[in-house]
């Protein structure tokens, strides 16, 4: 299956990125499953020599704005394994806790893949090139606002799982964010 001229990319650096979970299953409304995804994203971060400009994990989805570093990975090799490996450990988690309501909607979603016990995250990422300063504050604030909207807070900041904490709070404690970009042309 085509990539979507993601080859043709190779130079691009900067990416709005949103992937989601299988039927929209809430998984990261726990926060031990929202801890594994933020550490699969600190591994790969120091793997792949990334900068995570924004982020929000959302109940189902999560998306992120982020400053790759072509000679260690494409976007595509960062996604590819921080999917990969964040589900195996959100896998672990929900066996754990036995959740099995869920982990049946994971195995029911893997019958037509011949290789997978399971299949946790939708096949595909979406993927946008931030091209400019505009296109960088426009993600940014749907990133921060994303939370709100889903009426899961009355501010941006009150997520625990959002950059906002980042650039209102200066507060890394959940996962660094390179907060500096906002105000650098992006060229």
């Amino acid at each position: 299956m085509a990539l979507r001229g993601r080859n043709s990319l190779t130079d691009e650096i900067f990416y709005f990125v949103t992937t989601s979970i299988i039927q929209h299953v809430k998984i990261f409304s726990d926060h031990d499953c929202c801890d594994a995804l933020i550490n699969s994203i600190k591994y790969y971060e120091q793997k792949y020599q990334f900068d995570i400009l924004a982020y929000v994990i959302m109940p189902s989805h999560f998306h992120w704005i982020v400053e790759v570093n072509p000679s260690k990975g494409k976007i595509s090799d960062i996604m590819r394994d921080i999917k990969k490996y964040s589900a195996w450990d959100v896998m672990d988690i929900l066996e754990e806790k036995k959740m099995k309501n869920v982990l049946d909607v994971f195995e029911n979603n893997s019958i037509n893949y011949k290789d997978r016990k399971r299949k946790f995250w939708i096949r595909r990422f979406d993927d946008q090139v931030v091209r400019d300063q505009q296109m960088f504050w426009t993600k940014l604030n749907y990133i921060h606002e994303n939370p709100v909207k889903a009426g899961l807070v009355v501010l941006p900041e009150d997520y625990k799982y959002s950059s906002a904490r980042n650039y209102i709070f200066d507060d890394h404690s959940v996962i660094e964010v390179n907060t500096k970009m906002g105000g650098v042309k992006i060229e």
